[in-house]
């Protein structure tokens, strides 16, 4: 029997006046699901199917920052898509990809985390390649995400956190010597090599980054 793959688009949907109760329902009923992504800001709720192209971005920037962060000698702790949430701020996120860098040695072994004590992660990262809807940075900042990549499907874009705002940075504070122009070509060098061969590529660079 033969089997056929679909390449479904990305979908959006936004629902309003949303209690935080229904919020915090439909997230216990997807839990472990992959490929629904649930944001939440003061009772608007996007939740988002993500595509086949969305989630290979997704992880070729995931693969991005633990490669390079091997390479720089810095430990990352990635956890992935997991909810962030406060409800008396009444907003939560799923990154893309989030990662704990400078914080990792306070949510290591950690099974939850709980923004009451814990820190949020140091990085967060979205693939934006379908046209946004609800304005995640201002929930980030909301949960003081020190640093967020946007990725539109040509560039990335490096925001930093400065007095509750995102700036636009040249260069990451999370990763530092890792600049946006060298994020955006490493993920295009990586539509135009076969895995292995980028994943060299990708080592490379980082060592003439150490070695400059």
């Amino acid at each position: 029997m033969a089997t056929t793959v679909l390449e479904l688009p990305e979908q959006k949907v936004i629902l309003t006046r949303v209690s935080w109760e229904t919020y915090s329902r439909l997230l216990a009923a997807h839990e472990g699901s992959p490929g629904t992504r649930f944001n939440y800001d003061e009772g608007a709720l996007e939740i988002t199917v993500r595509s086949l192209e969305h989630e290979r971005f997704n992880q070729t920037l995931s693969t991005l920052v633990e490669l390079l962060a091997a390479e720089l000698g810095i430990d990352v702790d990635g956890v992935g898509s997991t909810t962030f949430r406060r409800e008396e701020s009444a907003k939560g996120f799923e990154a893309d990809a989030s990662f704990y860098v400078q914080n990792a040695a306070s949510v290591a072994g950690k099974k939850r985390i709980d923004l009451r004590i814990d820190p949020p992660p140091d990085l967060a990262i979205e693939v934006d390649i379908t046209s946004p809807s609800l304005d995640k940075l201002s929930i980030y900042a909301a949960l003081s995400v020190p640093e967020v990549w946007r990725y539109d499907g040509n560039s990335v874009t490096i925001y930093v956190l400065v007095k509750g705002n995102y700036i636009e940075a040249d260069t990451s504070k999370a990763l530092p010597r890792l600049n946006a122009k060298l994020l955006s070509d490493l993920i295009e060098a990586s539509t135009l090599m076969k895995r292995t061969e980028w994943v060299r590529h990708v080592r490379d660079c980082a060592r003439q980054l150490i070695g400059g």
